[in-house]
This record gives structure tokens, C-alpha cells and sequence, in this order.
């Protein structure tokens, strides 16, 4: 028997960052994924996790796994497919790390991914997204640091970790004029801002409490602001703008909503969809199309463009029988 524990440790404190040379982002998300995975095992093998071997992650403990995903803990089959992904790759590094384990690793790398429903995209229309960002109260100080947060987010399209990671030498010879983004992929790109944007962050640098951290963003406790922070202050404004927008109310809106958003109106604005993928940083055009597909613009010009077939007009008219006109008449006077 193989134990866990060291591979799984090299795997992502070397091989990852060093080998591969994949994000910090890209290891929380795996890291992320086996703790979910080894406390299910230990659970369901009723063992320590430092006790657990390589060999007891079978294709069916995987299985078992991704179905707990997606029935107990309510993720998407889109989440299912990444956590399996994730898997896929640790086995990968199995197969030439430790041969005894070959078989096994084939074996869970032929686990099959699972299919997923091509749907529409949400987005927030321009009145909707004016008025989430204008919800955080810029008198305080956490409201000013909200406003700066969101207005970026939108106005980079930026992923949440793509926001959340930035820090002031990411901003060239300390202008707020651009942003130096590493995306997913360690793709980098250079973004405009608008200059409602640099005056959010120009007045949240100002009252910023200084501390050890890096990050821009903080939370309360002067600590880099996490995900689940950023989604429950969003929630939060989301919840004012409302009122100004009740059709908020109708809307599910997460942080990669304001992402979204960002791309439909640079689509409207442009109608270029090379220029959304550049924006985005998507690595490709197929991962645009989505928004193609969301647009209603794109469709009525569609239409406008084919025109409809010239059919000839008229109506039904009925068979001009005495019986029928007798027996239609007397319906009427009854």
C-alpha cells in the first residue's frame, strides 16, 4: 500500500507550482477539491486522513464521491466536472511517480465526465448594474472599499480571483490608470480604467488601513479579503439596490454576474466578439460565444437579416351552402 499523504503533498507544493507552473489560484482550487475528497474517504472508510493510501481512491470511491458533490452538497454538474478534473490531473502525476499504482491510475482517469446543459448566461442590464454600484455608502470606510471592489470588478470583467489577488504594483508606476491583470491560465493582460473607477480606488487607497498584507482589498480584520467575503458584501448591495431595481430581486447575482455583465455591454457597445475575448482574457473564441448566444440584439438582426418568406395572404373562408348558412343563422338568433 502507497500512502497518500507524501505524494499528495508533492503533487501540490512542487509539482504544481514548480513543474507545471500553474496559479496560486489553480492549487487553492485543488487543495480545495482533496480536502472535500479525503474527509469523504475518511468518513466513508472510517479511517484518519493520514491513514489513507492511494489505492483506496478507486473508481468507485471517486464515483461515490462526485454523486456526494452534486446530491449533498448541491453543486452543479459544471463544479462536479472541475473537482473530477482536478482528480484526473493528481493520478496523472501518479502514473510516473509511483508504477505500482498504473492500473489504478488508468483506471480513475477513465472516470467519464459528466454532460451539462448548455444555458444563457446571467447579466445585469446597465440600469441594474448602476444601481449596484451605487449601494455601498462611500461615507464609511468598508463602503468605500465595496465601491472600489465592485466598480473594478465590473469595469475589468475581472474574475474573482483575478480581483481579489491585485495589489498596488499591479497598477504601472503606481497610475491608477491601468491594471496589470494575471489571469486564469497565467494569461496577462494590460486594462484601461475608467476614471469613475480610479476615483473608487484612489479613495479607498486613501483611508486603506495600513498593514503586512499586499492585497488591495481587505477585509475587517485588515486581512486579504476571501471569496465567500466579496460574495457576502455584493449580497449585501445587491439587497440596497433593489430597492431602487426590484428586477434585482428577480435575479441571482454572484460575483462572476458583474463579469458577465461587463462582456454583454462591451459585446453591445462593440458588437465585436474578438474584443470581449481580449477584454475577458479568454485563451479562446469559444469560450466568448456564449455571450453571442445571449445577446438579443445578435438574434434580431439575425431575423432582420434573413426577412421573412412573401406568403400569400388570406383567410378562411367557408363553403357558401344553403344548409350551413340556414343552420349558422338560426345559431346566431338563439
Amino acid at each position: 500500500m502507497t500512502a497518500l499523504a507524501p505524494h499528495l503533498a508533492a503533487f501540490l507544493r512542487d509539482h504544481l507550482p514548480r513543474e507545471r507552473n500553474v496559479s496560486p489560484h489553480t492549487v487553492t482550487t485543488y487543495a480545495n477539491c482533496f480536502a472535500l475528497l479525503v474527509r469523504f474517504a475518511a468518513d466513508r472508510l472510517r479511517r484518519r486522513p493520514t491513514d489513507l493510501t492511494i489505492e483506496d481512491f478507486d473508481p468507485e470511491l471517486i464515483m461515490a464521491f462526485l454523486d456526494h458533490t452534486e446530491d449533498a452538497r448541491k453543486n452543479s454538474p459544471r463544479t462536479r466536472n472541475a473537482r473530477l478534473a482536478a482528480i484526473r490531473a493528481f493520478f496523472r502525476y501518479v502514473e510516473y511517480r509511483v508504477p505500482a499504482c498504473l492500473d489504478l491510475a488508468l483506471r480513475v482517469r477513465a472516470v467519464p465526465t459528466k454532460r451539462t446543459d448548455t444555458t444563457l448566461i446571467d447579466y445585469l442590464t446597465r440600469d441594474e448594474i448602476t444601481a449596484v454600484l451605487d449601494a455601498p455608502d462611500p461615507r464609511s470606510r468598508l463602503g468605500t472599499r465595496d465601491r472600489a471592489m465592485l466598480h473594478l470588478a465590473y469595469a475589468g470583467g475581472l474574475r474573482v480571483a483575478e480581483l481579489l489577488s491585485l495589489q498596488i504594483q499591479d497598477f504601472p508606476e503606481r497610475s491608477l490608470a491601468t491594471v496589470h491583470i494575471i489571469g486564469k491560465g497565467r494569461r496577462e493582460r494590460v486594462l484601461p480604467l475608467w476614471r469613475e473607477t480610479q476615483a473608487a480606488l484612489r479613495a479607498w487607497l486613501a483611508v486603506r488601513p495600513p498593514c503586512q498584507a499586499a492585497e488591495i482589498f481587505l477585509n475587517a480584520k485588515s486581512e486579504p479579503m476571501t471569496r465567500d467575503g466579496f460574495a457576502f458584501r455584493l449580497a449585501l448591495h445587491v439587497a440596497t439596490a433593489a430597492k431602487n431595481q426590484p428586477s434585482l430581486l428577480r435575479k441571482r447575482v454572484t460575483p462572476h454576474v458583474l463579469r458577465h455583465s461587463c462582456a454583454m455591454h462591451t459585446l453591445a457597445a462593440t458588437g465585436d466578439i474578438r474584443k470581449v475575448a481580449l477584454w475577458l482574457g479568454h485563451a479562446s473564441i469559444q469560450s466568448t460565444e456564449a455571450y453571442l448566444r445571449a445577446d438579443p440584439e445578435e438574434k434580431l438582426q439575425i431575423l432582420a437579416a434573413h426577412g421573412s418568406p412573401a406568403i400569400k395572404p388570406g383567410r378562411f373562408r367557408p363553403p357558401a351552402d344553403p344548409l350551413i348558412m340556414m343552420l349558422n343563422d338560426v345559431r346566431k338568433r338563439a
